[in-house]
């Protein structure tokens, strides 16, 4: 369980303790209402209330109450990239549903997680901060508590956080990098393709070319949006879509049996140590082997 905890300064005089936790704990409203509802704030290690006047030297101290999720249990491998008591990145392999669905109601990474932790005699609530389609490879983020769940969140509306993807695409792309910057919307609310198209989303990719084979382009992607299927789309919509897409036009059941697309890197600042670190992950092998093939 996670704690805060803040050591009353001279400066501190005269606060209520409900101010030095609005001041030194970035908490979201909802998350300070709950405190207040559930009164776990301590000083000095006793419970306190809000309009209690702190001293210098006083220790206010917060431990985030424990939560579950209550999805049942299925032994899905995970290939477990960092965890912490705070949070934990995942390698998802391709072919698996991150959370459950009516079309998936089990199978899912959510079940995986739940295994996770009941053979390791632990427990917190799931709670995906970024997510992948289900035939999309790579870094998938949980939260294990609502603070670092909002944290990073917010990291992500302010762009603080740097979600690159690698994928092959179709044809030959000229250029070495590039950037599209159209909008992207629904055009028909009954069909889950999206497309380019007026009155849509703003949504930018930067993109790179690592390495051009002979019919094909192994390209590096940067969001600096996060719509759906914005990769899929924006490729698709230069005349390059991604190998493998059956929604966008790159199928090629040959060579790979979905979106050849792999989520290879994210940076953002832990929400507890405020240390900001890149993670990659690792091309998987049915993308390698289409690489290979494609030379």
């Amino acid at each position: 369980m996670t704690e805060f905890r803040h050591t009353v300064t001279i400066e501190d005089e005269g606060l209520q303790v409900r101010d030095i936790v609005r001041t030194y704990f970035d908490f979201s409203a909802r998350l300070r209402n709950r405190i207040k509802r559930e009164k776990i704030t301590l000083k000095n290690g006793e419970k306190t209330e809000g309009w209690h006047k702190v001293t210098a030297g006083d220790v206010i101290s917060i431990t985030l109450p424990e939560e579950e999720s209550h999805f049942p249990p299925e032994n899905i491998p995970l290939d477990v990239v960092f965890e912490d008591d705070n949070i934990m990145l995942i390698n998802k392999q391709p072919n698996l549903v991150v959370h459950p669905t009516k079309g998936h109601p089990a199978g899912t990474v959510a079940n995986a997680l739940t295994h996770y932790m009941e053979t390791r005699g632990i427990k917190w609530k799931i709670r995906f901060v970024n997510r992948l389609d289900m035939d999309t490879s790579g870094l998938l983020l949980i939260a294990k508590n609502s603070y670092c769940q909002n944290n990073i969140t917010n990291q992500m509306r302010k762009n603080q956080v740097s979600k690159k993807y690698l994928a092959i695409v179709r044809g030959v792309i000229p250029e070495e990098k590039g950037t599209v910057d159209l909008p992207i919307g629904r055009p028909d609310p009954d069909d889950v393709r999206r497309g380019v198209m007026e009155g849509g989303s703003p949504s930018v990719t930067h993109y790179r070319v690592l390495e051009r084979l002979r019919e094909h382009t192994l390209v590096e992607l940067l969001l600096e949006t996060g719509r759906t299927h914005q990769i899929r789309v924006h490729m698709s919509h230069m005349g390059h879509p991604v190998l493998g897409d059956t929604l966008y036009g790159g199928e090629n059941e040959e060579l790979i049996s979905r979106q050849a697309l792999h989520a290879a890197s994210l940076t953002f600042t832990h929400p507890i140590t405020g240390e900001k670190t890149e993670y990659r992950a690792d091309l998987p092998e049915d993308m390698k082997k289409a690489i290979e093939a494609l030379r």
